[in-house]
């Protein structure tokens, strides 16, 4: 069913030592998830401990990491508040049922209907939510539980941890890269931290990582319709944004690595780690685009790296919490800064004023959606903006070209496809009270492409009927014919066949 994909010991060493780094990354990421989801720690902990190893085992895609992620945790905060955590279990159960689904019915490969500038609006729009979550972590607590900004000697020292984090990640591949640069500046900033007594924030200043292995239970929750209809709502938008995130990051994984993962299996992979989540206590989760460029990054390509990843966590929660809990934030900080640059598109800056203004248009919208809202929304939204400008272009570039045969008939040459965008268009091209009785539109360099596109040749059809004339079609594609057959009755025009080009045979449709 799989490959660890490692066949030396370097190997090996480099998978282990990025699985080792993405999971110290994971630990703040998945308690802050559980928060805005409105559960406890350990619930967003197991979650990236069961996606991340279920994910890599069975998913499409080696090297990608998977887990608690923001884009769903923002879905369950309403069904969490309102039900409680049990129908979320629940929801995340069907979620994954959902998922497994999507990638037997092979709908993973729709994920190429995704335009380029949509994938560059996510990738920026991603990393700009990286890096507005992570200014929450220069703020301190303040009397009546609020939070304010770090002001003085505490901002001066979180500040220069993360610079020095940075720094570490950004010069040490230039002297050598035996050691994951991330891992080295998490462990070099903690001992610093440690040696010196500097006061700053910790892992443990968020929540207590420590716990015992995930037990498997069925969710507490009546098997009826009305649960059904409680959390099929939430599992069918928790699904849809778990494999948008999921297979956009496949595919950005596929760019960086100049390698190719498997869509459908992706969605099965995540389908089973979300079911199997849900019965082990865990708030489901999806592809995580952060973690997963800290792990490319750091030389991991393989399985192992995500196995790996999950089992360092599992490791944290049972037996390494309280070492866990003395990283300083600013460590994990510093690494998620260095994400957010290595993410961002920053090619997509200079080229804004090369590519069409739709283009451009669709990638600043993208990325302002991710941020308003998030990522599922963001991608439709540029979808549906990318297809209607689409359409709305081409629907510009039918025209014809028309003469008279040696028969007397009038030829219509059309230009251009036929379909919803361009039918009115069509209609006003030709005057059936003024052509001569016999008519043929020449569809060599045309296509009919939808039922609007037949609705239009039928209402044409019509009004020369009316004026005692004969319409022809002439030159169809096999495709534009089938559409033609199925209408039936609904177009009532002589399709013709033109011995020359070896086209349809005469039918009354």
């Amino acid at each position: 069913m799989f490959q660890l994909g490692c066949a030396t010991r370097a190997c090996v060493q480099n998978e282990l030592l990025s699985g080792l780094t993405v999971a110290l990354a994971l630990v703040p990421e998945a308690v802050a998830f559980a928060f805005v989801a409105g559960v406890d720690p350990l619930v967003g902990l197991y979650a990236a401990f069961m996606v991340g190893l279920l994910a890599s085992i069975f998913g499409g895609r080696p090297g990608m990491i998977s887990g608690a992620t923001g884009a769903m945790a923002v879905v369950m905060v309403a069904l969490v508040a309102e039900h409680g955590v049990q129908y979320l279990f629940a929801a995340v159960i069907l979620t994954g049922l959902l998922q497994i689904g999507a990638g037997i019915l092979r709908l993973g490969k729709y994920i190429r209907m995704v335009p380029y500038p949509v994938m560059l609006g996510f990738v920026n729009g991603l990393a700009i939510v990286i890096f507005l979550a992570q200014l929450q972590h220069f703020q301190v607590p303040a009397e009546g539980g609020v939070k304010e900004w770090m002001s003085g000697q505490n901002l001066a020292i979180f500040a220069g941890l993360v610079f020095l984090t940075i720094s570490i990640i950004h010069f040490l591949p230039k002297l050598t890269t035996a050691f994951p640069a991330s891992l080295a500046a998490i462990i070099t900033v903690t001992l610093i931290v440690i040696l010196l007594d500097v006061n700053t924030n910790t892992v443990g200043d968020l929540a207590s990582i420590k716990g015992g292995f995930p037990e498997f239970s069925i969710p507490s929750v009546p098997f009826n319709f009305e649960t059904l209809a409680i959390i099929f709502p939430y599992s069918i938008i928790l699904a849809a944004v778990g494999l948008i995130e999921s297979l956009l990051t496949l595919s950005l994984i596929d760019d960086v690595t100049n390698t190719r993962g498997r869509s459908n299996r992706e969605c099965v992979g995540q389908g089973i780690a979300n079911t199997t989540t849900g019965f082990f206590g865990g708030m489901g989760g999806c592809a995580m685009i952060g973690q997963s460029m800290i792990n490319v990054s750091s030389g991991g390509r393989q399985r192992l790296s995500g196995i790996s990843a999950a089992l360092f966590l599992l490791a944290f929660i049972l037996f390494a919490s309280s070492l866990i809990e003395i990283i300083p934030m600013a460590a994990l900080v510093g690494v998620m800064f260095i994400v957010v640059l290595g993410t961002f598109e920053w090619s997509s800056l200079r080229i804004m004023g090369k590519i069409p203004r739709t283009d451009a248009f669709v990638l600043i919208l993208v990325s302002g959606v991710t941020v308003a809202t998030d990522l599922a929304v963001a991608v439709v939204v540029g979808v549906i903006v990318s297809a209607l400008a689409f359409a709305w272009e081409h629907a510009k570039h039918i025209n014809v070209k028309s003469y008279d045969d040696e028969k007397g008939s009038r030829i219509y040459e059309l230009n251009g496809p036929l379909f919803f965008g361009s039918v009115k268009n069509f209609l006003e091209l030709f005057n059936p009270e003024n052509d001569p009785d016999d008519v043929i539109i020449e569809f060599q360099n045309s296509r009919v492409a939808d039922h609007s596109a037949i609705e239009a040749i039928d209402n044409l059809a019509e009004k020369y009927i009316k004026a005692g004339k004969k319409l022809h079609l002439r030159h169809l594609s096999p495709e534009c014919r089938e559409l033609l057959k199925k209408a039936g009755d609904l177009v009532e025009v002589n399709v013709m066949e033109d011995p020359r080009y070896h086209v349809a045979d005469d039918q009354l449709a």
